[in-house]
Formats: C-alpha cells, sequence, structure tokens
C-alpha cells in the first residue's frame, strides 16, 4: 500500500522517514519528493507497505503526530493520474483593443 506523508520538515531524510513507519510494519521504499531544479526537499514523501494490515495501523497512528517539531499528515495515497496537468502559462489576449 502506498502511504502519502506531508508537512514533513524540509531537512528530514528517507531513512529517517522509514524508521518512523518501521515500529508498525514493514516498509518496501520511503521516499521524499525533492524539487527537480533544486534538490529541496518538498516537504512530503511517499512509503510503501507491502501488508495493508500494517500500512493502516501505521496511517492512523500517525496522522496529525508530530514529527520534529512538525504535524505530519498520513493518508492513503491517491493514484497518480499521468495526463496533462492543468495551469502553466497561458496565452492569450494582453494589451490594449481600440
Amino acid at each position: 500500500m502506498n502511504i502519502y506523508v506531508g508537512n514533513l520538515l524540509r531537512t528530514l531524510s528517507e531513512t529517517e522517514l522509514k524508521e518512523v513507519f518501521q515500529v508498525y510494519g514493514t516498509v518496501q521504499t520511503a521516499s521524499i519528493i525533492k524539487d527537480k531544479m533544486t534538490g529541496d526537499s518538498r516537504g512530503f514523501g511517499f512509503v510503501e507497505m507491502p501488508n495493508r494490515d500494517e500500512a493502516m495501523k501505521a496511517i492512523a497512528s500517525l496522522n496529525g503526530k508530530d514529527l520534529k517539531g512538525r504535524n505530519m499528515t498520513v493518508n492513503e495515497a491517491k493514484p497518480r493520474t499521468d495526463g496533462p496537468r492543468s495551469g502553466g502559462f497561458g496565452g492569450g489576449g494582453g494589451g490594449r483593443r481600440y
């Protein structure tokens, strides 16, 4: 089961994140998402736990809990959609019209 973990301290390591979840069971992977340009943490990550019961126990126990001064947001990760992203730069219209 893939778990979203948000509101992380930007200096938290993937090893530290994994250790927090290992209390509740087997952790397959723990990754912190980094900014592509700077390589700095974006303050959230994902933990993969193969056993659903252990994952649900971790979510229930850790959501809202303090980790190094930050209250974590922990929930089941939503499936990623690889479709086109909205937003960004749009053309359009600027300037005066006479």
